[in-house]
């Protein structure tokens, strides 16, 4: 393998031309009451001289693993070659490899665990699947509440759908609507839209037999795979619907959730809107 390309392009600056004076034709003798005179040179026009960006090496050695991981040539839950290997591989340290993969895991795109390796994380870890799962009981651990799938359709992006998910108006995209509820308490009412192209063949049969976090099934099923999420949070009264669904007075107060997720290459792939009761939960939300 050879080594990892590193080239820049600098802005070349052209020299200005002088302007000369005049000369007379051939023989010809310049006026005693007229002498020659010089026009100063043109000033050069200005001319903004770009500076090249540098990216650290760990940098350009992480985006290089993170490419292998969309690839698909390490699959989730799957180990990745050694530190060693992978200096070898890129023609790179070992310092420079770590220092890729600790931001690879401290952004739990990897992980590592002691005496085994550095491990693909997936979905169906705890240590992943909770990032994704903020609310949390008064009282016990954090779980998945038992879904209700109302239905899941497609259907053409309206105009602010698209907008969140990048696409045309228009678009192919997936409609789920679906309850959670905790301890047969209904909690959480969900207005999910996900990218047409990537979720093709999911049904409302697919959700309600699969056992298990979402995103999970998103990633075994569909090979995609939610990196990371941004999210407004706003309080909200129920309006008819919501407050049928979910089981609690017309006007109660719930917590309003929009997520846009993202997959790699920070491409958004799916929108949530969620109304949370949160009599026994709260949202935690950690911050570092």
């Amino acid at each position: 393998m050879s080594s990892l390309p590193t080239s820049l392009t600098g802005a070349s600056v052209p020299g200005a031309q002088d302007s000369g004076a005049a000369t007379s034709g051939a023989g010809a003798q310049p006026s005693s009451s007229s002498p020659p005179t010089h026009q100063p040179p043109a000033p050069a026009a200005a001319h903004s001289v770009p500076s090249p960006t540098f990216s650290p090496l760990y940098q350009q050695i992480k985006a290089l693993i993170t490419r292998s991981l969309q690839s698909g040539e390490w699959k989730p839950g799957e180990m990745i070659p050694s530190e060693m290997e992978l200096a070898s591989r890129y023609k790179v340290s070992q310092g420079t490899v770590r220092k890729a993969i600790d931001e690879l895991a401290a952004e739990n795109l990897v992980a590592r665990r002691q005496g085994k390796g550095t491990f693909v994380t997936t979905h169906h870890e705890d240590v992943v699947k909770f990032r994704f799962l903020r609310l949390v009981p008064d009282e016990g651990e954090p779980h998945y509440g038992a879904s209700r799938v109302l239905e899941c359709k497609r259907l053409r992006a309206p105009a602010e759908i698209a907008r969140l998910l990048d696409i045309r108006t228009g678009d192919s995209v997936v409609q789920i609507r679906r309850v959670l509820t905790f301890s047969d308490e209904s909690t959480v009412l969900d207005e999910i839209w996900l990218l047409g192209a990537n979720f093709r063949g999911l049904t409302a049969e697919k959700l309600t037999e699969w056992k298990g976090p979402m995103y999970a099934l998103f990633e075994a099923e569909f090979g995609t795979r939610m990196i990371r999420a941004s999210e407004k949070i706003r309080a909200v009264a129920a309006d008819e619907t919501a407050a049928t669904l979910l089981s609690v007075p017309v006007g109660s107060p719930l917590l309003s959730v929009e997520r846009v997720s993202y997959t790699y290459g920070d491409r958004p792939v799916e929108v949530r809107r969620g109304l949370y009761v949160t009599t026994r939960h709260y949202y935690q939300n950690d911050l570092s």
